[in-house]
């Protein structure tokens, strides 16, 4: 990886201050691509090639930067991004370059080509311009352009995190009694929030008699917050009753002697103190001294004796038990068919919801999603991206409270929680940290019954490891055992399989009788239970799936098996 170092060389002074940093970045560039074609060596943090002294007389003559006494920046406002940096920060100053009609942060201007950082005291750090995303070591989010960097030990620093003001003396009594001193040395000390080791982090300690210890950064954790894993507000406390302490996140043990989040309501339900404020956890809202909402708003009203309004439907609806299976008969809001499951169904038109679907809360958290979500039933486009298995649907969804953010997830996705209990698992299963496993959450909400054609028996869903040799797709003949399936539906009465996808087809959740618009023309989803399946228009082979899309134009029309075809 290329990095165009901007730092001084070892006897020469630094380039003065106050300069523009896009003029910075276009001279360095400018340099690089005169050592290329001079067919010198590419400036590279390897080759501790030093370019400052060519640079030296041209940054002497900079655009004209201007500060910003009227800027306010009291507030988080987009407007206040510094455009070298691609960040904004609340109680900086900001400067104005005249020639690139850009706003800088104050600390980007001015920002040293060389910097010895407290923590890090063994070599000193350079200012780069950086051509990818990289980790700052101090806030862990990931910055580019404008960074300090030590080649020898591979770390970074954004601007802002690098040069803001480190205090001797901290006072924080909600974390510690005692006032608390910087201890200037990088050492191997057990923050007492935390409970873990980080040595680039800057480490505070009492001088009194405790032995307390705490990073800058712990020392300011917020009191009371909302976690996505929990039903209720998590509180910090300093340490633990004694005994075996489970994190309710990364599922690992917590030392109680050290900090952590736990729950006032459910006494045995704690989290580590740096999982409880992962940014996929935590909304990033204080919540110390804001009373818990209570407020539950019942997503229907009870008529009579199994008689319901529930607030996705105008009518009235009656509750049915133990289903028939019926092709054309599915659920509004998960769009799964009605199996033999208890049900409410409207008193006038066919609008049916399975009854798990219908006491579904209309507001809830989610341990996918930071925020709350909320229940949604009519959607512009008639259908949605579920965030989490990526799958197309036009049933019920939940999106996210918070505006701006565009997270949804479909009903199937959304009645997932912890534990949750698989069919085909004997243990309870709780959600991988690591986004790259969430992937398989897909096939944890499978249907454990489905029905195939004609077959009067349910196919039940099978392990992907349970597959022999000699078992068979009944759809596409294909083998179970090849290209890694992670399950498959049996009939133990027929020995019929299926994959996965076969039975259910790529658009599960999509409503048959589906019309939008599309270029002129119309697409229609339907079931594909003609005597003659249609040749799939991108494919060239009879759709197999169960539903099949029609692209109707004036004149003419054509079949695709699927929706990422269009």
């Amino acid at each position: 990886m290329t990095k165009v170092a901007i730092d001084s060389g070892d006897n020469l002074p630094p380039p003065p201050l106050f300069i523009c940093p896009s003029l910075r970045f276009k001279l360095t560039i400018t340099i690089e691509a005169k050592l290329l074609d001079d067919g010198g060596p590419t400036p590279d943090v390897d080759g501790k090639l030093r370019i400052s002294h060519l640079l030296g007389d041209n940054m002497m003559y900079g655009h004209d930067i201007l500060p910003l006494f009227w800027c306010n920046n009291k507030e988080a406002d987009p407007k206040n991004d510094c455009s070298i940096c691609n960040t904004r920060k609340v109680g900086t100053c900001y400067y104005f370059c005249v020639e690139c009609d850009q706003r800088y942060h104050k600390e980007c201007v001015e920002s040293p080509l060389e910097i010895n950082y407290p923590s890090h005291v063994k070599h000193s750090l350079q200012l780069y311009n950086v051509k990818t995303f990289e980790h700052c070591i101090l806030s862990t989010k990931k910055a580019e352009v404008l960074l300090y960097y030590c080649a020898l030990c591979d770390i970074y620093m954004h601007v802002l995190c690098a040069q803001a003001k480190i205090p001797f003396l901290i006072d924080q009594p909600k974390k510690h009694d005692h006032t608390l001193t910087l201890f200037p040395r990088q050492a191997s000390l057990t923050c007492n929030v935390c409970g873990l080791v980080d040595k680039l982090h800057l480490t505070y300690v009492c001088r009194s008699i405790c032995d307390f210890v705490a990073h800058i950064d712990c020392i300011h954790n917020p009191q009371t917050i909302r976690i996505s894993r929990h039903f209720h507000g998590v509180s910090f406390t300093s340490s633990l009753p004694s005994g075996k302490w489970c994190c309710g996140i990364c599922r690992r043990e917590i030392d109680s002697d050290y900090g952590a989040y736990s729950c006032n309501v459910c006494k045995d339900y704690a989290v580590h103190t740096r999982c409880a404020l992962r940014k996929d956890i935590w909304d990033g809202i204080e919540l110390e001294g804001v009373p818990e909402d209570k407020d539950v708003e019942l997503p229907f009203y009870r008529i009579a004796d199994g008689i319901i309004l529930h607030f996705s439907h105008g009518c009235h609806m009656k509750f049915e038990t133990n289903g028939v299976y019926k092709e054309n008969e599915f659920c509004q809001a998960c769009v799964l068919p009605i199996n033999e499951e208890n049900f409410y169904v409207c008193v006038k038109c066919d609008f049916i919801l399975h009854e798990k679907c219908a006491d579904a809360p209309r507001k809830k958290v989610h341990p996918l999603h930071p925020h709350p979500i909320e229940q949604k039933v009519v959607h512009e486009n008639h259908e949605f991206e579920c965030a989490a298995c990526m799958r197309k649907s036009s049933g019920f969804g939940y999106v996210c409270t918070i505006n701006g953010c565009d997270y949804e997830l479909d009903a199937v996705c959304a009645s997932a929680s912890e534990p949750f209990n698989y069919q085909v698992h004997p243990h309870p299963l709780f959600l991988a940290l690591d986004p790259k496993k969430r992937q398989y959450a897909t096939f944890a909400s499978q249907q454990e019954f489905k029905r195939y054609k004609h077959d009067e028996h349910y196919l039940t869903f099978c392990r992907g490891d349970e597959a022999s040799g000699s078992d068979w797709c009944e759809l596409c003949e294909g083998s179970l055992v090849v290209g890694g399936e992670k399950g498959f539906y049996k009939c133990n009465e027929c020995c019929t399989t299926l994959h996965i996808n076969c039975l259910l087809g790529p658009d599960p959740y999509l409503k048959p009788g589906l019309t939008f618009p599309l270029c002129g023309g119309e697409i229609l989803f339907q079931r594909n239970n003609s005597a003659s399946r249609p040749i799939c228009h991108k494919c060239n082979i009879r759709c197999p799936y169960p539903t099949v899309l029609e692209y109707r134009l004036e004149m003419s029309s054509t079949f695709l098996c699927c929706i990422f075809h269009l």
